[in-house]
C-alpha cells in the first residue's frame, strides 16, 4: 500500500513538473512576442518619424515657396501703385514748373516801372515787351539741368535713365513679360508686363516662373526718393527652359494625342481593321501593314524622334517626348487619372524597341503603376522592378540631370522623394510614358523647385562621400 501510495504521489508531481515547464514555456513565448513586438512598434515608430521628418521638410520647403510668391505678388502690386503715384508726381512737377514760369513772367511785367515800357494798344491795355532774346530762350530746368548716363542694371545689362532729380539712385524697377517673337519688342503685346521694384543692387535673378514662352522682354528704370527715370529701350531674351510635346508619330494606335494630353482608345486599333476589311469587301486591295496610310494616326502629326520607327505596338502602349535631353538639368510633372489599369513614367533611349515595355529594357527607366487585379507601384530598369513602400500620388514630378545621371520621381504636390535612378546616360534620352485603360497630361517648361534642388544638391554630396569611401 505504501509503494502504491508513493507512486501515486510521484505521478502527481509528474503532473505538476509537466504543467509548470508547459507553462514555463508558454511564459518564455509570450515574452518572446512581446519582445518582438516592442521591436516591432520602435521600428516602426522609427520610419513614421522619419517619414513624418521627411513630410515636414517638404511642407516647409513647399510653404517658403509660397511665402516667395505671396511676397511676389505684394511687390508687383505695391510697384504698380508706386508707378502710378509717381506718373502723378511727374504730372505735378511739370505743371508747378509751368505754374513758375508764369510767376517769373508776371513778376517781370510787375516790376516794369516806366510807362514808356509798355506798349499802348487800340483797346488801351498796356503789355510788357518781350525781354532781349525772351522769344527764342527756352526754359532751364531749376536744378540746371541733367545728363543723362547709364548706370549699371539689374538682370540683363539694360541702360537705366536717370530720373530728372539729379539726387543719387536710390533703387530700380524692372518689368518683364513673356513673349513668343523675338527680336525688337512689339508695341502691341498680349502679355502684361510684370512688376518688380526695390532692387537695391545691380543684379538681379527671376525665380519661380513658368517657361510656357520662347522669349521674355525686360525693361528697367532707375529711381530716387522722390522721382523715377524713364524706362530704358525694352530687349528680348531667350527662356532657356526644357519644353517638348507628346510626338504623336510614336504612339500606339490605342492612345489618342492631343497636345499635351493623352487617352486611352480601345477602339483604336480596330477602326483601322474595320477599315481594311472594308476595302476587301469593295475588290480593293488592303494596305500593308507598313503603309505610311496604316501609320497616320493623327492629324496633328509631328516629325518623328525615332529615325522613322514605326509606332509602338503590341502591349507597349506608349508615346515619347519630341524633344531629346542631352544635358543641363530639367523637370516636368504629369497627372494622371487614378483609375487607369496601368501607368508609368519615365525616360528612354530613341532606341527603344516599338515592342518594349517602358522599365522591361535596359533602353528605358520608369516609375511604374499598376491597378489590375492586385496593386503595386515600383521603379523599374532592365527588368527588374523594385516596390516602393510610399504612398501613391496623384501628380508626379520627374527630375532629369543628364550630366550628373541622375532621375529622380517626386511627389509633385508633397515634394516628397519617390525614387531615385543614379545613372550613367551613354546616349540622349526622351521623356516617356505608358498608359493602359486611362489618360495623363503633362506639363512641361517648368522650372526646378527650390525644393527638388535642394535635396538633389543633398542627394548628390551623399553620392560624393560615399565614392570616396575605401
Amino acid at each position: 500500500m505504501e509503494e502504491e501510495g508513493l507512486e501515486g504521489v510521484k505521478e502527481a508531481m509528474r503532473k505538476i513538473i509537466t504543467t509548470l515547464a508547459m507553462k514555463n514555456e508558454e511564459i518564455q513565448n509570450f515574452i518572446y512576442s512581446l519582445k518582438q513586438m516592442m521591436q516591432n512598434v520602435e521600428d516602426n515608430s522609427s520610419r513614421v518619424r522619419e517619414d513624418l521628418e521627411s513630410e515636414f521638410q517638404s511642407l516647409y520647403a513647399l510653404l517658403d515657396e509660397l511665402k516667395d510668391e505671396m511676397l511676389t505678388k505684394i511687390k508687383q502690386e505695391r510697384a504698380s501703385r508706386t508707378y502710378e503715384l509717381q506718373t502723378q508726381v511727374a504730372a505735378c512737377a511739370k505743371a508747378l514748373e509751368s505754374s513758375e514760369e508764369l510767376l517769373e513772367a508776371a513778376n517781370q511785367a510787375l516790376g516794369t516801372a516806366n510807362d514808356h515800357d509798355f506798349v499802348q494798344c487800340d483797346n488801351g491795355t498796356r503789355l510788357p515787351p518781350l525781354a532781349q532774346g525772351q522769344g527764342e530762350r527756352q526754359h532751364e530746368p531749376l536744378d540746371g539741368g541733367f545728363h543723362p548716363r547709364t548706370p549699371p542694371a539689374p538682370g540683363p545689362r539694360l541702360p537705366a535713365r536717370m530720373p530728372d532729380d539729379n539726387s543719387k539712385i536710390d533703387h530700380y524697377v524692372l518689368e518683364y513679360r513673356k513673349t513668343n517673337f523675338e527680336g525688337p519688342p512689339r508695341a502691341k503685346e498680349d502679355q502684361p508686363w510684370m512688376v518688380v521694384e526695390g532692387i537695391k543692387g545691380t543684379e538681379y535673378t527671376l525665380s519661380g516662373l513658368k517657361f510656357d514662352m520662347k522669349y521674355m522682354n525686360f525693361r528697367v528704370r532707375a529711381c530716387n526718393k522722390a522721382v523715377a527715370g524713364e524706362f530704358s529701350e525694352p530687349v528680348t531674351l531667350e527662356t532657356r527652359a526644357f519644353m517638348f510635346r507628346l510626338d504623336a508619330s510614336t504612339c500606339h494606335q490605342n492612345l489618342r494625342v492631343e497636345d499635351l494630353s493623352v487617352e486611352w482608345d480601345a477602339t483604336g486599333g480596330k477602326v483601322q481593321d474595320v477599315k481594311a476589311r472594308e476595302k476587301d469587301g469593295k475588290g480593293r486591295t488592303a494596305s500593308p501593314a507598313n503603309s505610311p496610310a496604316r501609320a497616320v494616326q493623327s492629324p496633328k502629326r509631328m516629325p518623328s524622334g525615332r529615325g522613322g520607327r514605326d509606332r509602338f505596338t503590341a502591349e507597349s502602349y506608349t508615346v515619347l517626348g519630341d524633344t531629346l535631353i542631352d544635358g543641363d538639368d530639367h523637370y516636368w510633372e504629369v497627372r494622371y487619372d487614378r483609375d487607369s489599369k496601368a501607368f508609368g513614367v519615365g525616360v528612354a533611349y530613341r532606341s527603344l524597341g516599338k515592342f518594349d515595355q517602358l522599365g522591361k529594357t535596359s533602353a528605358s527607366w520608369c516609375l511604374h503603376l499598376n491597378n489590375w487585379l492586385q496593386v503595386s507601384f515600383s521603379a523599374k530598369h532592365a527588368n527588374k522592378a523594385k516596390v516602393l513602400d510610399v504612398p501613391v500620388p496623384d501628380c508626379i514630378g520627374v527630375y532629369c540631370n543628364f550630366h550628373e545621371g541622375f532621375l529622380s520621381f517626386y511627389n509633385a504636390r508633397t515634394k516628397q522623394l519617390l525614387h531615385t535612378f543614379k545613372v550613367k546616360f551613354t546616349q540622349p534620352v526622351l521623356p516617356a510614358f505608358t498608359v493602359w485603360c486611362g489618360s495623363f497630361h503633362v506639363s512641361s517648361g517648368l522650372q526646378v523647385p527650390s525644393a527638388v534642388k535642394c535635396l538633389q544638391k543633398r542627394n548628390s554630396t551623399a553620392s560624393s562621400s560615399n565614392a570616396s569611401l575605401p
